[in-house]
């Protein structure tokens, strides 16, 4: 029987091979912790992050952690729409990595979309 740690791995894997970023359209990947969520842009031709957003510059008051993701979902979008000429991103690929495609992540996702990005 497969450890979790080991099936969570297959799963990455299994979502990452299909997908490739590149400096025009990039991978938009987010990492799911317990109190935050982060997101980045990140070009797999030179292996660079291009943009990174995170959970713990919000203030958190009376949110939710799904609104909270929302939130992070539209800071890199408008992010990544005001990047110097040029460099502009309008278009991603979504990578989920491990996690189901509910809850925080969905949130996430929505939120971009909702600024702007299209997946």
């Amino acid at each position: 029987m497969l450890k979790k740690q080991q099936k969570k791995l297959r799963r990455q894997k299994r979502v990452r091979i299909k997908i490739f970023g590149t400096a025009q359209k990039p991978r938009l990947c987010v990492f799911r912790s317990h109190q935050h969520i982060y997101a980045q842009l990140i070009n797999d031709e030179t292996k660079k992050t291009i943009l990174a957003v995170n959970s713990q510059a919000i203030k958190k008051g009376k949110k939710t952690k799904v609104e909270i993701a929302r939130e992070v979902g539209r800071m890199i979008a408008e992010k990544a729409k005001n990047l110097p000429a040029g460099r502009q991103v309008e278009k991603v690929i979504f990578d989920r990595g491990p996690y189901k495609y509910h809850g925080r992540v969905k949130a996430l996702a929505e939120g971009a979309r909702e600024a702007g990005l299209k997946f």
